[in-house]
Parts: C-alpha cells; structure tokens; sequence
C-alpha cells in the first residue's frame, strides 16, 4: 500500500518562523490590509530589498486608498520607480479608486470580492485574506510550490504552475485553526525564500524531519520545465528605457529623447513605445510630445 504523502509538520515550521522569519515591516500586527496589498503586488516577481524602501515611501505618502486615488498616475508611475512591470502600478492606482469608491476605502477580506478588485488576482487576493485577514485560504507563490513539490513529491523543482493542483496540494497541509494556517503559509513561503531556495538549497537549514527528495536521495528533476525570462534586449528593457526618460522629465519630451533612450533597435523601439501608448503607461499630445499619463499640457 503506498504511503500518504508526508506534508511540512506544522509545528515545526511554525516554531522555525517565528525565531528565524524576517523581521518585515508589513509583517508587523495591525498592519492595514491597504499596506499589505501593496506589499504583495510590489513583490510579484521583485525581491525583497528593493521593495522596501519603496513601500515605506508608498505607505507614507498613500495611507489610504482614498490617498492614492486623489494622486495622478504620473505621481504613482514616478514613485514606483523601477521596481518592473509597471503596469502594476497604474492597477494599484486604479484599485486604489475602486476600493475608496466603492469599498468604504477599506480592502475586502472575502477572496471572491477581492478578485474583482483591479490588479488583484488569485495569488494576491488569496494572500490578503491569509495575511491581512488571518484566513484559512492556500496562499501558492513559487517558494511555495518549491517547499511542496520536495517535502510532499520528493521532486527537485515544482515544474510548469497548476491552479487546481496547487492549490489542493497546499490547502491539504494547512493546520485546522485560522490562525495557525496563516502562520504556516507565511513559513511556507519564508523557507522557500531563505532555506529551500532554487540554487543551493540549505538542507543542512532545514528545520523539517521529514522530506521526500532528501530520502529519494536529491533525484534530478526530469519533468517539463517552466519557461524562463530574460531580460537583456528585450522589449521589456526598452519600455524600462523610455519610462525612465519620462520620469526624469519636468513634462513633456519630444521624439527624440525618446528615440536616444533605446539605439539598439529601432524597430524594437517603435514597438516598445506603441505598446507603453496602448497599456496607458504614456500619453501624446496632438504636436507629438509624449509624457506621463495625466501629464500633459492643453494643446
């Protein structure tokens, strides 16, 4: 008869949390679910320490989603920075309006709600209600799924993400009580992060007794592989380009600053800047100047 799998003990993980868990300042009780939505959307694929001087600076200045709602989206672009991917930026402004809208300026606990919240999607809106809320809800990120796919599969790495497995896979580890279910996905997350890293896990860390790949004997994982991204010469390094020339402009700017930002390719160029035009990320004047959304002059 094959063996149930073995799920991360919980109160091990727990105990190795709290006395090993970085000291983050979202983190902290009584943080607002505001700061913690922020915290989550700015950490999508960003590490930790570079989210973090820019959310001390965001939590500062926009307490509140009322706060950033009353901002422009030129301020918010400006502020985020280059953290990457700042399109999420512009959803954090515009969920900012829904929620001051529509939601009494405060962040919905109820997953589904969450869900239709602009920029929040299955991750994020699972984390707010485990992290802000105390929820017993599967919070899945790639730590996560690393955690699972060795202690539970004894597999070296998690392979291509799936929704439905994921989320079963973590919902049958979690403890029983709200409270100690979100205290072991934060430690979830935290080992994947510190210890049962991508390159170079630290076994020799670990706090768990039990773990499947290490009594397989570390197999090399033979299974489809999720795919990569680069980020040297492509399109997204070239939006990054012309963003920041517009961020480091008083306003308005004509073509060719623009133009002198990305020489590489001039067709990849023109590429970039038609797709930050259609994602909303810049605006154009009826002369041909371009600037931040919100930026521009009459005329």
């Amino acid at each position: 008869m094959a063996r149930a799998p073995q799920h991360p003990d919980s109160e091990v993980l727990i105990s190795w949390f709290a006395d090993q868990g970085r000291d983050l300042p979202w983190r902290l009780r009584g943080t607002p679910a505001w700061h913690i939505l922020i915290s989550e959307v700015m950490l999508q694929q960003t590490p930790v320490a570079r989210v973090l001087p820019i959310w001390l600076d965001w939590t500062r200045r926009w307490p509140t989603p009322s706060a950033m709602a009353a901002a422009s989206p030129a301020e918010v672009l400006r502020a985020w920075g280059k953290l990457g991917y700042p399109r999420r930026a512009l959803r954090l402004h515009e969920c900012a309006r829904v929620l001051a809208e529509q939601h009494g300026d405060e962040v919905p606990a109820d997953v589904d709600t969450l869900l239709g919240l602009p920029g929040v999607g299955a991750y994020t809106a699972r984390a707010i209600a485990c992290f802000a809320y105390g929820q017993r809800v599967p919070v899945v990120d790639i730590n996560v799924r690393r955690v699972i796919a060795r202690t539970v599969h004894g597999q070296g790495d998690p392979g291509p993400a799936s929704t439905t497995r994921d989320l079963a896979d973590v919902a049958a580890a979690l403890p029983v009580g709200q409270r100690r279910a979100a205290q072991y996905s934060a430690a979830l997350m935290e080992l994947g992060a510190l210890v049962c890293t991508a390159r170079k896990p630290g076994c020799d860390r670990c706090p768990l007794p039990e773990c499947a790949w290490r009594a397989a004997g570390f197999p090399t994982y033979d299974g489809p592989k999720r795919p990569t991204q680069r980020f040297e010469g492509t399109d997204r390094q070239a939006r990054g380009r012309l963003l920041d020339v517009l961020r480091d402009a008083p306003g308005p700017v004509d073509r060719t600053l623009l133009d002198l930002a990305w020489t590489v390719d001039p067709g990849q160029r023109d590429r970039a800047l038609d797709s930050l035009l259609v994602d909303g990320l810049i605006e154009q004047t009826d002369t041909g100047l371009f600037a931040l959304p919100g930026e521009l002059s009459p005329g």
